[in-house]
């Protein structure tokens, strides 16, 4: 079965544009490009990747799309595009001429206001997604389900995909208010979610599979595996646990499941919400 990496970066390391990336992440204070990841998924046997943006700027959006065009594992690009300009419709459109482009994303869990999402002029922009077959990818914290579950409900007929679970506080142990709030916002079909970002949400260094395990549970209940879908979050999952480790993981989790839930899991539910 075609094996597909929902969520993964590429970039060309700097400190000023990668400032998050603090002591604890030191080990991924470098490039990651093609190359890198190429030999990554030739070892865990996956066959191609999405693309998913880090920095919030269209320079970068234009040179994943260019990747794209050079490596042929990489079957789509999430970019990033400033939704809240006056002609965010026209810069969407010219982005969206390039087929490569799937869906775009902005760094909502990094903005001081927690309901940035629901903004008028984010939500006009965002609007102009659909009419050009695009994904929105959703980045948040657990804390902020409640309004983007407000946002989901704005915007029916678009396709959403959560990124990393909406980040719950594994490090904590904490399964609620997330558990609540992740199984409301799964009651909206229009959106899927990545099973990625669990082992940077945790304890980099003391993460056990069964403190995992309750997360994944939630989200299989919530979601099932016809929206459910495998992400890496390479490179940023290095500072935890390696490439291969991650999807061997995920592939024990869904071992119980039928031959065609798995085949979902693993590449065809992405391929259906990015329209690979």
């Amino acid at each position: 079965m075609p094996v597909i990496d929902a969520h993964h970066h590429f970039w060309r390391y700097n400190p000023q544009d990668f400032g998050w990336i603090d002591d604890s992440m030191r080990a991924i204070r470098r490039d990651f490009l093609p190359a890198d990841l190429e030999k990554e998924l030739r070892t865990a046997g996956v066959d191609g990747v999405v693309s998913v943006q880090a920095r919030q700027s269209l320079e970068e959006t234009r040179w994943l799309l260019e990747l794209a065009g050079q490596n042929s594992f990489v079957r789509g690009i999430v970019g990033w595009a400033p939704l809240i300009a006056p002609d965010a419709d026209k810069i969407v459109g010219e982005l969206a001429a390039n087929p490569k482009l799937h869906s775009l994303r902005h760094v909502l869990q990094r903005e001081p206001n927690d309901h940035y999402m629901l903004r008028a002029d984010f939500n006009r922009g965002l609007a102009a997604l659909q009419l050009h077959n695009l994904a929105y990818d959703i980045l948040i914290f657990e804390k902020h389900l409640p309004p983007t579950i407000e946002l989901v409900d704005r915007h029916p007929e678009q396709v959403f995909i959560l990124n990393h679970i909406a980040k719950p506080r594994i490090k904590e142990n904490l399964l609620e208010p997330w558990r609540k709030n992740i199984a409301e916002l799964a009651k909206r079909p229009n959106v899927y979610c990545k099973m990625s970002g669990l082992v940077t949400e945790a304890d980099y260094t003391h993460w056990t599979e069964a403190q995992l395990q309750p997360y994944f549970d939630t989200v299989l209940a919530a979601f099932g595996p016809h929206r459910l879908m495998l992400g890496s979050d390479w490179p940023v999952c290095l500072v935890a646990c390696d490439y291969s480790r991650w999807i061997n993981l995920v592939r024990s989790w869904i071992i119980k499941l039928s031959a065609a839930e798995q085949k979902r899991i693993l590449g065809d539910t992405a391929v259906e919400a990015y329209r690979l």
